[in-house]
């Protein structure tokens, strides 16, 4: 088991901080699991508390001794009920603080309405854009990780070729899959910091039901195998001269990365295979784009007028009438980090140390869906694709 460096934790407790103060916070309390992973190194029941100057404090319900061998910061200690917090704090010198910053944008109210009785003279407001911000920056330990979880994925992607066979249901070529990444160590989970964005880790669907929308903000949804969880591989049967669309999250101790690969069994329609050529030109303009760093929103817009341009107005990035307004997201602990490369973020320019997927794809209702995906990431002197299976159209 990787445990994550102290020397990584105090790296980013202390970027936070910066922002904290920048904010006028006097404290953070993180909840939520991803932020807990990341500024912690491990997921155990409780809650952190990061002052704005000095050492954090990991108040642990359970396991108390398992957060103690998993994170590497120096204050872990036992927590037994909220009314416990301010003492906690007074033993390690800590004022009750008059500002606090929460993650409201997943906290439930109820847990709210407690630390509110915790501290009632305090202020609070929204933590969740600084973290985020501080996340998405990724340091070289964190694209180490990307790229082991990128071998992963092409692992996953060579199995493809073995596997795949007519006749077979989606859901069988997807239990392929997924056997090879679990063993390849994937954690079996994928997650999204969005309300209800519960996900697989493997999107693998054939021919018509790749065009199939459903209620996740994606470009493709995929039938399921029944309305509980409408999303990913059903029941068809895969045929012959019928694009096979394999999107793989590889992870990787906790990192994620996302690629999209296309494969068919005879051969695909002209139409089927200028779609695909013309998704690849769309991820080469991305790739001019980012290193000049403009805008996030610029990106997006950029790359939406070349779409539009190729003919695919009402079929890019989904069905018409439920067409996604993103081309590209972040990467990291959840799978939907800044940047988003979408419409409306117009403020946020790209900085070296962001990690991003990039998915441009088309659908041709009745018929299917065709596109790429890669993840990204951009150093101080250009853009790197971490994902590197091969991007031609595999056909068997």
């Amino acid at each position: 088991m990787r445990l994550t460096p102290a020397t990584e934790l105090e790296y980013r407790y202390k970027k936070l901080q910066h922002h904290m103060a920048a904010q006028g916070l006097d404290a953070v309390i993180i909840l939520q699991n991803a932020d807990l992973f990341y500024f912690t190194g491990t997921i155990q029941n409780g809650n952190l508390y990061i002052p704005v100057e000095g050492e954090p404090v990991y108040m642990v319900r359970k396991d108390l001794m398992r957060a103690r061998m998993e994170c590497g910061l120096k204050h872990v200690v036992p927590f037994g009920s909220m009314k416990d917090i301010p003492s906690v704090l007074a033993a390690h010198g800590y004022p009750l603080p008059a500002s606090v910053g929460m993650e409201l944008d997943v906290l439930p109210v109820n847990f709210f309405a407690r630390y509110e009785k915790v501290f009632p003279e305090a202020r609070f407001s929204d933590a969740t854009p600084i973290v985020r911000k501080v996340r998405m920056i990724k340091s070289h330990y964190e694209i180490h990780l990307l790229q082991d979880a990128a071998e992963q994925v092409d692992r996953v992607n060579r199995r493809v070729k073995d596997v795949l066979r007519e006749g077979m249901t989606d859901l069988d070529l997807a239990a392929e899959l997924e056997y090879v990444a679990r063993k390849e160590g994937h954690q079996g989970l994928v997650r999204m910091r969005a309300f209800n964005g519960v996900m697989l880790f493997g999107h693998v669907f054939s021919g018509t039901d790749a065009a199939v929308p459903t209620y996740l903000d994606t470009p493709l949804g995929g039938m399921g195998l029944n309305t509980s969880f409408s999303q990913s591989a059903g029941y068809k049967r895969i045929e012959r001269n019928e694009p096979v669309i394999v999107d793989f999250a590889g992870c990787c101790d906790g990192y994620l990365v996302d690629q999209t690969r296309i494969f068919a069994i005879g051969h695909l329609s002209d139409r089927m295979k200028k779609g695909y050529d013309d998704m690849l030109k769309i991820q080469a303009r991305m790739m001019e784009l980012v290193p000049e760093r403009p805008s996030w929103g610029l990106i997006y817009e950029e790359c939406l007028a070349l779409a539009f341009k190729l003919g695919y107005a009402d079929t890019f990035m989904g069905n018409k009438g439920a067409q996604v307004s993103f081309i590209g997201h972040g990467l990291g602990v959840e799978i939907d980090e800044y940047p988003f490369i979408a419409k409306g973020f117009d403020d946020m320019v790209m900085e070296p140390g962001m990690a991003f997927a990039f998915e441009p794809k088309v659908v041709f209702a009745g018929e299917g869906a065709v596109g790429i995906e890669n993840t990204f990431y951009l150093t101080e002197s250009g853009l790197k694709q971490l994902t590197f299976s091969s991007e031609e159209l595999t056909i068997l």
